[in-house]
């Protein structure tokens, strides 16, 4: 679905995206929210950065690691951003400032998260490269509950996604024509 829209169709879906996941409580009450920038037809996400930022919000944007696992570094706005190339992956937008490390997820009040699609029990399904099940799992582990929140067109929420042990249900969904919750953070 994905790759039959057309860059008007991607930037109108981020304008409603942003719109909004900026009217979720867990954003408003936010003082740092842990993001991602979006790359290709994913839902995109610079204009929901831009305004946390312009909120005061600090945004803290992945870093990839050789290993699949993320760092974080924070967001100063579209030109602190470095198109990196991992390998034969597609080239991510990465903040181009200090590394934070890998536990500094830790410290957001809400995680979004990217995705292909969520279930009707919050179940997410991922790109299958791990990067987001080790941060979740590193969020259980230190006893950390933020908001998790996956942003996803809406043909994208379907009845049932495959799942692992080790996957983790998100607390809400937001799209560009509405929210769904599966449980309170």
């Amino acid at each position: 679905m994905r790759g039959r829209l057309t860059a008007a169709d991607v930037h109108e879906a981020a304008v409603a995206l942003a719109g909004r996941a900026l009217e979720l409580p867990e954003l408003a009450h936010a003082r740092t929210v842990a993001a991602y920038v979006s790359v290709g037809s994913e839902p995109g996400t610079l204009t929901l950065l831009d305004a946390l930022r312009a909120r005061g919000v600090r945004v803290l944007l992945p870093v990839l690691l050789p290993d699949n696992d993320l760092d974080w570094g924070a967001y100063a706005g579209p030109d602190s951003l470095l198109r990196v190339r991992h390998g034969g992956k597609m080239a991510l937008l990465e903040p181009a400032g200090e590394r934070l490390g890998p536990d500094a997820v830790r410290d957001a009040d809400a995680v979004l998260l990217p995705g292909l699609a969520v279930d009707t029990r919050g179940m997410r399904l991922g790109r299958g490269g791990g990067s987001y099940d080790r941060v979740l799992a590193r969020l259980e582990h230190a006893g950390a509950d933020p908001a998790l929140v996956v942003l996803l067109y809406d043909a994208e929420v379907v009845d049932h996604v495959p799942e692992e042990a080790h996957d983790r249900p998100v607390h809400a969904v937001v799209t560009p024509s509405g929210l769904r919750r599966f449980r309170a953070p």
